[in-house]
């Protein structure tokens, strides 16, 4: 299986392409703030066809531009229902006071937005993408899980990362909920790779192992790290 990705535009997120192979169809993962140019260059370097994007929530940095991508390539558009609000109206997933800066922004969903329901196993690209609902940084929040060799690669979202969780304090945030999602995820075996929303891959085990926020999967404070 091919893995690639990039950290796209000032947040940093990591927009990920998955294919059988070079040459073959693939998906997409995430493509945020000015992710279409390093796109387009991934895609042209490994010579693939997107045939779905797929979101792992609808905040902005994860959004941004999904609707030109799609547009494009005349794709669908994956996401949970209870984030699809956010694709036409980004300020929705902020405080008031942040909002007002993204209110001049004009996002719209793409033509063809289909919706993610929790233990669905979606086939694209010659994949099996199994996704799983986990609330907590948004409503709407999912993770997609695939298998590769013996193992398995989870696409995380900012539910989990690389020594921290996802936060929760932006509307449509619930901290009880992420830690149930967090517990639920760290059911996965140790060997999981962890490809997160942002910063570096990890694996389950390591984070289970070291990860300040999951002992006993109930940290102290909330961390404040992506959006």
């Amino acid at each position: 299986m091919l893995v690639a990705g990039f950290p796209a535009g000032s947040f940093q997120t990591n927009c990920y392409i998955v294919a059988p192979a070079a040459g073959e169809e693939c998906v997409v993962i995430d493509p945020g703030q000015d992710a279409v140019e390093d796109l387009d260059a991934l895609l042209r370097e490994h010579r693939l066809k997107p045939v779905a994007v797929l979101l792992t929530h609808g905040h902005i940095d994860h959004v941004w531009s999904v609707a030109p991508v799609c547009g494009a390539r005349d794709v669908p558009a994956w996401i949970h229902p209870e984030d699809r609000d956010l694709l036409s109206d980004p300020a929705k997933g902020f405080p008031p006071q942040a909002g007002e800066v993204f209110g001049g922004l004009k996002l719209s969903e793409p033509d063809d937005v289909r919706e993610l329901a929790d233990g669905a196993v979606l086939s694209l690209a010659g994949l099996e993408l199994t996704v799983e609902h986990r609330p907590g940084h948004t409503r709407g929040s999912v993770t997609f899980r695939t298998p590769v060799e013996d193992s398995q690669v989870l696409f995380a979202g900012d539910l989990l990362f690389a020594g921290s969780i996802g936060r929760t304090d932006l509307p449509g945030g619930d901290y009880a909920a992420i830690l149930r999602s967090l517990a639920k995820t760290l059911t996965l075996p140790d060997e999981t790779t962890v490809l997160p929303g942002h910063g570096p891959q990890t694996t389950i085990g390591r984070e289970r192992a070291t990860n300040p926020f999951l002992r006993d999967v109930a940290p102290h404070a909330g961390p404040t790290r992506g959006l």
